[in-house]
């Protein structure tokens, strides 16, 4: 198994999982600028990370890859539990961090290549590290008198983690919510996930 990456982007989730699993891999790190370098693109199209090669089986999209990872490696329980009701939970909520917080951070991020001018990119910034604090205000209720997202540790918590450490990066305040605090120091304190962040070179804050 092989994992394309960059570091402390979205791809740290599936890291994650794959330390988790706990089998061999290999990290690939791709740099931004070879993101769009004709190489990589002949893994991922869209030139974007995760990316992974599982002996010639190339798959891309993280939510895909986190699936498959899940189905390939089911003693892991990488999707919160046996029930239905846990992997449907665990579901919901990699849906929600990929789908709508991912999402909005995209707009924090790339903000200068949505608008045009400084003021506009300042706005939509603003605005958008607004609407993600209200996606986490809607986790940090969901986390009252529970650990994880769904009944066990899954691949869900490790994308709120992820995007949590992007909060910090981009100084989005989120002291004022203690359930998704303290879920943060339950997975930075995780063995899998400080191996994930040293393999790519970040801090463990």
């Amino acid at each position: 198994m092989k994992l394309y990456g960059l570091p402390g982007a979205c791809s740290l989730v599936d890291h994650i999982a794959l330390q988790w699993i706990g089998k061999p891999f290999e990290y690939v790190a791709v740099g931004r600028d070879a993101l769009k370098q004709a190489p990589f693109l002949a893994v991922s199209p869209m030139g974007a990370v995760p990316a992974i090669d599982d002996a010639g089986f190339t798959l891309t999209q993280n939510c895909a890859i986190l699936e498959y990872l899940a189905e390939k490696n089911p003693e892991a329980k990488l999707l919160g539990g046996e029930s239905l009701k846990a992997r449907s939970e665990a579901r919901r909520w990699l849906a929600f961090c990929n789908s709508d917080i991912h999402k909005t951070y995209s707009m924090i991020f790339g903000a200068a290549r949505l608008i045009s001018d400084a003021a506009g990119q300042t706005e939509l910034s603003n605005n958008a590290s607004e609407r993600v604090r209200d996606m986490y205000k809607i986790v940090d209720k969901h986390l009252a008198g529970r650990e994880w997202l769904s009944d066990g540790r899954s691949v869900a918590d490790a994308y709120l983690y992820v995007t949590m450490r992007w909060a910090q990066a981009k100084k989005i305040d989120l002291s004022d919510m203690p359930n998704l605090q303290a879920h943060f120091k339950r997975m930075s304190a995780d063995t899998a996930v400080q191996a994930a962040l040293a393999a790519e070179g970040l801090s463990g804050f």
